[in-house]
C-alpha cells in the first residue's frame, strides 16, 4: 500500500500553539485523527488572519474552501500536551494554495504532517475567484 508522505517546506511563515484537551481523545487514549483535523483548522484560521486572509468574509460572500488534505501521522499526542504547530503556503495557483503543517510537542516529537488544499471562493456566486498577486506575495512571506 502507497503511503502518504507530506513534504515540508525548507521554512514556515507562522507557528502557533494550541494544547490537546480532554474531548481530542480517542477510545485509545491519544489525539484522535478527527480531532487533529480540528485543530489544524483552527491553526489554519489563525495562518490565514496572519497573511490578512479571513477564510469567511460575511459582507461579500468571499473566502477558502478546503479541496482535500492528507496527514502523515507520525507519533502520538496526549492530553495535556502543547502541540507547536509550523505553517505554511506552498503550490501557489490560479485558484488557490496549499497549507503544509508540522505538529511537534512542547519536547519536540513530532506528531503529524499535512497539507490542506485551498481554494480562493466565492459563496454567494459558488465559483472559483482568482487567488491574485497580491495575497499570493503575503502567502509567500513578501509582504507584510
Amino acid at each position: 500500500m502507497a503511503r502518504v508522505k507530506v513534504n515540508l517546506p525548507e521554512t514556515f511563515l507562522f507557528s502557533t500553539e494550541l494544547s490537546i484537551r480532554i474531548t481530542d481523545l480517542n477510545y485509545g487514549a491519544h489525539l484522535g485523527n478527527d480531532a487533529l483535523l480540528s485543530l489544524l483548522h483552527e491553526a489554519r484560521v489563525q495562518f490565514l488572519r496572519h497573511v490578512g486572509l479571513a477564510e469567511f468574509e460575511p459582507a461579500t460572500g468571499r473566502g477558502t474552501i478546503m479541496a482535500d488534505v492528507a496527514i502523515e501521522y507520525k507519533g502520538e499526542g496526549f492530553y495535556g500536551d502543547v502541540l507547536h504547530i509550523q505553517m505554511a503556503a506552498d503550490d501557489l495557483s490560479k485558484y488557490g494554495f496549499d497549507v503544509v503543517y508540522q505538529v511537534r510537542t512542547q519536547d519536540g516529537r513530532e506528531i503529524a504532517r499535512a497539507k490542506t488544499g485551498m481554494l480562493m471562493f466565492d459563496y454567494k456566486a459558488r465559483k472559483l475567484q482568482l487567488l491574485g498577486e497580491e495575497l499570493a506575495s503575503r502567502l509567500r512571506g513578501e509582504a507584510g
